[in-house]
């Protein structure tokens, strides 16, 4: 994709990068078993991850062992985060900020579908290692989830104590599908060979997302909220309660045969969204804290094949810091294609 954006009238210019090039690896070891994997190659080769590593154990659809390096479930877009799915470049704010997309962790646990009426029921439930103390001790200065994720959570808990993580969804053909999100625990490291040196700080992420249809509209939707326990002498610069929005709308505005594509489709694309790093108010004036992003975004996206996109979008950004002095705006245009192959 291709970048060109500007802060406050400063831009540095026009630029180009292949994101992620992404290989599955998938083996079907027998009826009941099998094996899925995904490694990642960011920007190049600047980054290298095995994203997913997972064996299944499917007893029946209702009850599936699953372990390995998995992708929690955590709202619309942890494990369900492809870029040809998606019709803009960027991920949802409340999906890489809040929720720590994409966030892979070593776990084990159960999930399956259950099929009421018309309607299917999904359930995940798993243990993980889980985040890490860089929730606070990073180099934002402030709380940020994303911080917590790194190398050693693949190799030991921080603390031996797991987080956990679960999700419930329902769907139907009908109404589109919701669903209804956990993933939190201890993420500090309180002890050291057995002696306690520090309080347990916690962790907790709700989330709620939403997709469905209306005619030809199509609506996603998601509503993460965090609550971070951090120490008494952090508190007010370091937030305690967080959370994230999105809406996202998409319309077919064509759907027909198409530079020699047969089912080709043109979208028209909407995004607004919101993320607050620190909810609540000064102890001192009672005034608003800050640190807040507002956005919303616009796009054009042309997928030749279901699984393909070239995507033109548009995104306007009003960066607040911690005082709530005048917002940064940021404003460009990006462009790229993403496909499966």
């Amino acid at each position: 994709n291709t970048n060109y954006f500007s802060e406050d009238g400063v831009t540095e210019g026009f630029s180009m990068e292949l994101r992620r090039f992404n290989i599955f690896l998938y083996s079907n070891i027998h009826d009941k078993i099998k094996f899925l994997s995904e490694v990642e190659f960011e920007h190049g080769t600047e980054e290298i991850a095995l994203e997913t590593a997972l064996l299944d154990f499917e007893f029946n659809p209702a009850l599936n062992l699953r372990g390995g390096i998995i992708l929690p479930q955590i709202g619309s877009v942890n494990a369900n985060h492809d870029s040809p799915k998606w019709e803009f470049i960027e991920r949802p704010l409340s999906s890489t900020e809040i929720i720590p997309s994409t966030l892979s962790e070593v776990g084990f646990g159960l999930h399956g579908k259950l099929f009421p009426g018309s309607t299917i029921l999904t359930y995940d439930v798993y243990v993980v290692n889980g985040l890490q103390e860089n929730i606070i001790l990073n180099e934002q200065g402030k709380t940020y989830i994303p911080g917590g994720k790194n190398m050693e959570m693949f190799e030991e808990d921080n603390n031996g104590l797991p987080m956990f993580n679960g999700k419930i969804s329902c769907s139907s053909k009908k109404y589109g599908e919701a669903g209804i999100s956990y993933y939190g625990g201890i993420y500090n490291r309180f002890n050291l060979e057995g002696n306690i040196v520090e309080k347990k700080q916690s962790l907790s992420i709700f989330a709620l997302d939403l997709s469905t249809q209306i005619n030809k509209l199509k609506i996603f939707g998601e509503f993460a909220f965090a609550n971070i326990e951090v120490p008494s002498d952090l508190q007010e610069i370091y937030g305690t309660k967080q959370y994230g929005t999105f809406l996202e709308l998409s319309y077919p505005v064509l759907k027909r045969k198409m530079l020699g594509f047969e089912k080709a489709a043109l979208n028209i694309n909407m995004r607004a969204e919101k993320i607050d790093y620190n909810i609540g108010a000064f102890n001192f004036d009672g005034s608003k804290i800050g640190d807040e992003i507002n956005a919303i975004a616009f796009g054009i996206g042309f997928r030749p094949l279901a699984s393909t996109v070239i995507r033109a979008n548009y995104r306007y950004q009003l960066n607040y810091d911690l005082l709530g002095n005048p917002p940064a705006h940021i404003g460009g245009i990006q462009v790229g294609i993403a496909s499966y192959f």
